[in-house]
């Protein structure tokens, strides 16, 4: 065990050389290493947002688990938000991390916490979301061109909406497609938006997408999963690292790159992720500048409803 200072903080930095990703060889120390290199992009994404952090102490071939409370061991200089539960079971609350430094960021990845998982909503205004989200995988008789497909329909409707969509690898099987809203709208008027806004896009492309929540009647088609525009559910957050041999990170893509054929979404992963931001920008650094209300956008939508 050694001390190490990341930022403002000195850490214990424990079992550096422990296999986490046995069949690359990609260690505890390399985890570390990765966060601390990609904090300055990733911390955008991140801050103030109640996470769920996915940890995999013997590595991703045991058992991990999900942590949403905050340990009591976890230093005090961790921030930290209180928050009432989802279920509202007799006024209790979880104490959820905050990441919002590099240093949390090395001491959660020495914690074996492989992949962050945030809130669509930003402390303190939690119920008040600031990203809506389409949750696109592949059938299991379709491909990832499927998905992309599915990814270009939805940024079509966005688009016509007024909205300024985006775009993420899930680091895992399929897309994000993000459009930033101002945090004023509550999640329950957020999630029916993209509920009717996922209707619409069904009825447009009935044999490409679907709104139906079980496989067995989704024929194939790409299904449109909004379920995750609520309070209490989480994302993979920007450029987390996936529990997954080659350990692959959440990318975000800018929107040209989806007419790629050379997209999938485990193409980046710990090792090349940080030459790919050598060359280009964040797509995702000016989300936060083109937050939109829902107001218009449901007039919009409200209109091509009634077209229909």
């Amino acid at each position: 065990m050694v001390n190490k200072r990341i930022g403002r903080h000195s850490i214990e930095i424990s079992n550096t050389d422990k296999v986490l990703f046995p069949k690359d060889g990609v260690t505890k120390g390399d985890l570390i290493d990765y966060y601390c290199k990609i904090a300055e992009v990733m911390l955008s994404h991140i801050r103030d947002r109640p996470l769920t952090l996915h940890r995999f102490p013997d590595g991703i071939d045991a058992d991990g688990f999900y942590q949403q409370q905050s340990a009591d061991y976890f230093p005090g200089w961790i921030k930290t938000r209180k928050v009432p539960h989802a279920e509202d079971r007799d006024d209790a609350t979880v104490e959820h991390v905050l990441c919002n430094d590099q240093e949390t960021l090395a001491y959660l990845a020495n914690q074996a916490v492989i992949t962050l998982h945030g809130w669509l909503a930003r402390a303190p205004r939690l119920n008040r979301p600031d990203r809506l989200i389409f949750d696109l995988d592949p059938a299991s008789s379709s491909g990832f061109d499927a998905v992309r497909r599915a990814a270009q329909q939805v940024i079509e409707l966005m688009h016509n909406m007024g909205m300024t969509p985006y775009v993420m690898t899930t680091g895992s099987r399929g897309l994000h497609v993000v459009t930033p809203l101002k945090p004023v709208a509550d999640f329950d008027a957020v999630r029916k938006l993209a509920q009717d806004m996922a209707g619409i896009l069904a009825r447009h492309h009935e044999k490409e997408l679907t709104v139906e929540q079980r496989k067995d009647k989704r024929s194939g088609r790409i299904y449109l999963d909004v379920m995750r525009n609520a309070y209490g559910q989480t994302a993979v957050m920007p450029y987390a690292v996936r529990a997954i041999a080659g350990a692959p990170v959440a990318t975000p893509v800018d929107l040209d790159e989806l007419d790629k054929g050379t997209l999938d979404p485990q193409r980046w992963n710990i090792n090349n992720i940080l030459r790919r931001l050598g060359q280009k920008e964040d797509p995702w650094s000016a989300i936060q500048r083109h937050g939109v209300t829902i107001d218009r956008a449901r007039k919009i939508l409200n209109g091509m409803s009634d077209n229909d």
